[in-house]
């Protein structure tokens, strides 16, 4: 028979191993089921937690990383959650996101593309559409803000230097940087990726805005044109 959490003994409830021992005592489906508070008739909130675990398992990802690949609606067939405990764990997924991100900008260094890609990787890492983000750089490297260009599929049809330059000239850049997410995971360039950056280098360099970088983004994992020198072989062709 499945226990409820107050027939647990007290070592094992999740409220009081936290208290006791901290949240990374906790496993999984422990911290799912501190948030979660209360479970359904017959099955506790680590029950319910589980099941919730085991659906993600159904995503491209398992475990609380397939958990953010859950929509509101997926999550909602679970029984036991309503709108207001699926809202609650789509926003612990973004906020988790944006504390990634928060923590990365820390250490955001325009001439090092490693804290670039740290800073978009939570973002971009989980989208299953690619999307394409332009960085605009003021004459110190510094930013001057961000803008998604293109959601879907990075090609040459949805991505032309006109609309990069528009927006590079209204924030009134100097240069840029170019950011977008492979959702295989594997952050190779395409054909189609390096015919659109050459593009790009070569008409910022017309303009006077120099294109800094192109990084693309994979699973834990990044590809930097300015790191593998693919820019300076434009820079010569």
């Amino acid at each position: 028979m499945q226990k409820t959490i107050r027939e647990l003994p007290a070592s094992e409830r999740p409220y009081e191993k936290c208290l006791k021992n901290g949240p990374g005592a906790l496993s999984d489906s422990e911290l799912l089921a501190v948030i979660l508070k209360n479970g359904v008739k017959g099955s506790s909130s680590i029950d319910l937690a589980n099941e919730i675990l085991n659906t993600a398992e159904n995503t491209p990802y398992a475990g609380l990383l397939g958990l953010m690949h859950l929509s509101l609606k997926e999550l909602m067939k679970i029984k036991g959650v309503g709108q207001v405990k699926a809202i609650q764990l789509k926003c612990i997924g973004e906020l988790s996101k944006r504390i990634a991100a928060t923590s990365a900008s820390l250490h955001l260094s325009m001439s090092h593309p490693e804290t670039i890609a740290q800073y978009y990787m939570e973002q971009l890492r989980h989208e299953e559409k690619e999307i394409l983000i332009l960085m605009m750089l003021d004459s110190g490297m510094h930013l001057l803000g961000e803008q998604v260009l293109s959601t879907g599929t990075v090609n040459a049809s949805l991505v032309t230097p006109r609309e990069v330059f528009l927006e590079a000239l209204r924030y009134h850049a100097v240069s840029v940087v170019m950011i977008h997410n492979h959702p295989s995971g594997i952050p190779t360039p395409s054909d189609e990726d390096l015919q659109i950056t050459e593009r790009i280098y070569h008409t910022g360099e017309m303009l006077g805005i120099h294109l800094v970088d192109h990084i693309i983004i994979g699973d834990q994992r990044y590809v930097s044109f300015m790191e593998q020198g693919i820019l300076k072989g434009y820079a010569g062709a």
